[in-house]
């Protein structure tokens, strides 16, 4: 072989070391560079070259991450097993220091944080009655939340946030529940409705009292009226009329009937003043009396 075909081959093998070098790092992800198994650089995004063989890089995604804790029967502090099911939500630290760690302080950190939060529900859980449990799901997400990341800080993880998906008792237990539940709501409606119905027939009862007073005054009112009209009438009697009291009530009597539009039968024959003074009890007046006092 001549001279060129020694160079083609030298530059054919470094240009395939080249490419089999090229490490494209993508902005969701970090990485650590390591020569012959020791770390020398941290890779931003972006090109970078690793001698082959020699260097390694090794990525980390800094993304948010969702991992399920995997559904799990859990015997609660009342001796009963409930199903609980948990999300935790977490991400590598961008800087480096926190990329290093998540590597070099942890083996495996997304397996171990979804059995650090299976451990911690069940260490929560178990001192929790399942009713207590069932109200007190933000109390267990802080508790969860505060474990994960006080356990993981020195893992370069930063946990964003825990929920709990669901506590599920037995099905024997659960229909109890909701037995217990349905008889509670009928227990809190009937005693609205007997609510209802008391204020109303309070209210009706408060009407009738109202409208009986109404009538008593009334009938007080009208009969203090006439009494009063009764003392004025003999207070006058007395005073214009004494001894003729009962002519006064005959008077009475016409003024009502003529009020009353009475009818009467006057005689062609006979004055009208007489007719009148007859219905009170008035001495008829003599035409002839009349006629000569008229003369004078």
């Amino acid at each position: 072989m001549d001279t060129w075909a020694y160079i083609l081959i030298g530059v054919g093998i470094v240009v395939l070391i080249f490419l089999a070098g090229i490490r494209i790092v993508r902005p969701t992800t970090r990485g650590l560079i390591e020569t012959l198994g020791k770390y020398t650089k941290f890779a931003q995004p972006g090109f970078h070259w690793v001698f082959p063989k020699v260097q390694k890089i090794f990525l980390v995604n800094v993304t948010e991450q969702m991992f399920n804790a995997e559904p799990q029967v859990i015997i609660t502090n009342d001796n009963l097993n409930a199903t609980v099911d948990a999300q935790v939500y977490f991400r590598v630290k961008f800087d480096e220091e926190s990329v290093k760690n998540s590597i070099y302080n942890v083996n495996d950190y997304r397996y171990q944080i979804v059995n650090l939060a299976r451990t911690t529900l069940r260490n929560i859980i178990g001192t929790m009655t399942l009713k207590s449990a069932n109200s007190e799901r933000g109390k267990i997400n802080t508790d969860l939340y505060q474990t994960l990341k006080d356990e993981t800080s020195k893992w370069g993880i930063d946990i964003v946030r825990t929920e709990l998906k669901e506590i599920d008792p037995p099905k024997d237990v659960q229909e109890t529940m909701n037995k217990v539940v349905k008889a509670e709501n009928e227990k809190v409606a009937a005693i609205d409705f007997a609510t209802a119905a008391e204020t109303t027939a309070d209210g009706i009862k408060r009407a009738e009292i109202k409208k009986a007073e109404g009538i008593r005054q009334a009938k007080i009112l009208e009969a203090e009226g006439e009494a009063q009209a009764i003392k004025l009438v003999n207070e006058a009697a007395d005073k214009y009329f004494i001894g003729n009291a009962q002519l006064l009530r005959k008077l009475q009597t016409t003024e009502t009937s003529l009020r009353n539009n009475a009818k009467i039968v006057v005689p062609s024959n006979t004055e009208l003043i007489n007719v009148i003074g007859e219905m009170s009890g008035v001495l008829p007046v003599e035409r002839s009396a009349a006629k000569a006092h008229d003369s004078k």
